[in-house]
């Protein structure tokens, strides 16, 4: 056994041990080390780069590394071998996706105006804003010696006289308490209850003076971040936002690897446990903390996530997604509790999951739909979520059609060597001097934070301007010299955005041509997904009335450039309207609203799913996007001007 140590910047060592011959990606996730791996360790993406501070590791040169990070103690985590005693360095790019964690500050109006907005959109349609969540009174009789009923009973027979309704459920979690609450309060007490037309069922008991809030959570599960909202029930106020990186992307950036290795002994618990134990409960302990909210009180969620995700969170066998004819588990279930995953809330929280719609268009999609109100417009209108998968439903008050396309992991900073998702530190939005080719850009977290990568935003930002100033031409390679453009040994091209000394971490913040080529791969399968689309409806894009993009990949995107890359149809920028993390808000709206969860659930059973690998020509339409803008410019007449 050899002693291994993990070292980061600003952060405690973690030593494990390891056998000889043990792989370090390995060891690492072992010790729940995160360190970034979106090929799931097949040493194709690069991403998992380490720094050999001392001891010695049997680690090959790769192409992802030249001789000059060789020569300084770069390493490929995913190919290196315990051979001794080791100190490594996990620089910052390599484990942002989870170390940081950010918890919102909500006096910023920016921070909840988008859920605000989702809120009165759906009110205006005519959905009311109310759950069957509710806190009321019950005063029962004190036992004597000659009224003996047992507290349950006694319990169960005043709620049924106060409500009406005859059918009331005691769960094991409040029937343990009662004993003690009731006769701390003489018997007249508060409850937390669900009411419907059949039950009253009671989540939790409270003395009659105590204050009482209803708390709810709304997670959106992506295969790259998840984000959450503590909210009251009673109020829909939002007291808490969250978003961390999904602790599964350790097992790969995308649901394929994480489906083939939920399939290995132990895999499926251990998907589970990244998502559950190791993102969501540590996002509700910190959210909890920062407004001083007790997690027990919270007695509701909704879950909006993909298909994959569903299952990978509730440990189902998620394999037969993968394989033809690509059947899940469920689509739609209304039977899980927290206590049944483990999540650190009320044990009976009922979970709300938003329903799927097909095989890779999830609930995530039919929540965005529910807040992008397209059902509730004449006008023709394109809802985009970008993330690993692209989502893409069009339609309006008559009809909706949805698909999917694999745009991978690069809107969320994944497939793009300092890529990383929206948090402290990533460069969110850019322009270049077209004379000098120097960057201006921003950059996520405090006043003077360091670039340390580039998220979603920043990545179409930055090739857009590339583009714009001539440093690259449309194939995306370089053609343009000076000092932030420079060549590896093998004349594979690059463009600094900050030097070492300039850059919050421990090498220069770059994007080079293979991640020019992943990103361009990843805006073609959108553009095509789009064109395939409307061509299956008769459609051409100078039909659409409104595009409605989504994603939490920046502050927002500059649509101009999104056009400018031939990621959006060059139609009027007017048109586009950035609606951020619209699964999220979906979510919360189901939440929220006992009307829009059946809405969504109606929006998924009316919607057509066209399946893009049986259309003949969606391929010869993803081959023509990968250029910039595209191979046919006359789709883009304010480009070519």
């Amino acid at each position: 056994m050899f002693k291994v140590t993990f070292k980061f910047d600003g952060a405690q060592d973690v030593v494990t041990y390891a056998h000889e011959g043990e792989i370090l990606l390995e060891v690492a996730r072992k010790t729940n080390v995160a360190i970034d791996a979106p090929c799931s360790g097949n040493a194709s993406c690069g991403k998992c780069k380490v720094k050999l501070v001392s001891g010695e590791i049997d680690s090959p040169k790769t192409r992802h590394i030249s001789d000059e990070e060789y020569g300084e103690g770069w390493r490929l985590a995913c190919v290196s071998k315990v051979t001794g005693d080791v100190e490594v360095q996990v620089p910052d790019i390599a484990s942002a996706y989870r170390s940081r964690m950010k918890v919102a500050d909500l006096s910023s109006k920016e921070e909840v105006a988008i859920f605000e907005k989702a809120k009165s959109d759906i009110e205006s349609s005519g959905i009311t804003l109310k759950n069957s969540l509710e806190v009321i009174s019950v005063k029962m009789n004190v036992p004597t010696l000659d009224d003996t009923m047992p507290d349950n009973e006694r319990f169960r027979r005043a709620i049924k006289k106060q409500t009406g309704i005859p059918m009331v459920r005691i769960p094991y979690s409040v029937l343990r308490k009662i004993s003690v609450v009731f006769r701390e309060s003489d018997f007249d007490v508060q409850c937390v209850i669900r009411r419907t037309e059949q039950d009253i069922f009671v989540y939790d008991v409270y003395k009659k003076e105590e204050p009482v809030v209803i708390g709810g959570l709304a997670i959106d599960i992506g295969t790259t971040t998840v984000s959450a909202l503590l909210i009251n029930m009673q109020t829909g106020e939002i007291l808490g936002k969250a978003s961390s990186g999904n602790g599964q992307i350790r097992y790969g950036a995308d649901v394929i690897n994480r489906i083939i290795e939920s399939m290995k002994p132990g895999g499926s618990e251990k998907l589970q446990k990244a998502v559950v134990k190791e993102t969501i409960n540590p996002m509700i302990e910190q959210m909890c903390r920062s407004c001083g909210f007790d997690p027990m009180h919270i007695y509701r969620m909704s879950i909006a996530s993909n298909t994959t995700m569903n299952h990978l969170l509730t440990g189902m066998n998620g394999d037969p997604i993968r394989m033809e004819p690509y059947i899940p588990t469920f689509y739609k279930t209304n039977a899980l509790f927290a206590n049944d995953i483990g999540i650190s809330v009320n044990p009976d929280a009922h979970i709300i999951m938003a329903p799927n719609i097909g095989s890779y268009v999830g609930g995530d999609i039919t929540a965005g739909t529910l807040v992008s109100m397209l059902w509730n417009r004449p006008e023709f209108s394109l809802f985009i979520d970008l993330g690993t998968n692209g989502e893409l439903v069009f339609g309006n008050s008559d009809f909706m059609m949805s698909c999917a396309c694999s745009a991978g992991p690069a809107f969320e900073g994944g497939d793009i060597s300092c890529g990383m998702r929206a948090t402290d530190g990533a460069i969110e939005a850019c322009t270049i001097d077209k004379e000098t080719m120097e960057p201006s850009y921003s950059v996520i977290g405090k006043e003077g934070e360091k670039p340390i990568g580039l998220c979603g935003s920043g990545i179409i930002d930055v090739i857009s301007e590339l583009f714009r100033t001539g440093i690259i031409n449309p194939k995306g390679k370089f053609i343009r010299e000076g000092k932030r453009v420079r060549h590896d040994a093998y004349g594979m091209g690059s463009y600094v955005l900050a030097f070492e000394e300039e850059a919050g971490s421990v090498k220069d913040v770059e994007i080079n041509e293979v991640d020019i080529d992943n990103f361009i791969r990843a805006k073609g399968a959108i553009f095509s997904a789009i064109r395939t689309m409307l061509s299956s409806l008769d459609f051409d894009i100078s039909m659409i009335d409104d595009v409605y993009v989504a994603g939490g990949i920046g502050s927002g995107i500059n649509m101009q450039n999104a056009v400018r890359i031939g990621m959006f149809p060059d139609i009027p920028l007017d048109k586009f309207h950035y609606i951020g993390n619209s699964s999220l808000s979906g979510a919360y709206t189901m939440l929220l609203s006992k009307e829009a969860e059946r809405k969504c659930y109606e929006l998924a059973s009316n919607m057509t799913y066209l399946e893009l690998s049986t259309v003949p020509s969606y391929m010869d339409e993803f081959v023509a996007c990968c250029f910039i803008p595209h191979t046919d410019t006359s789709l883009f007449p304010s480009v070519t001007e």
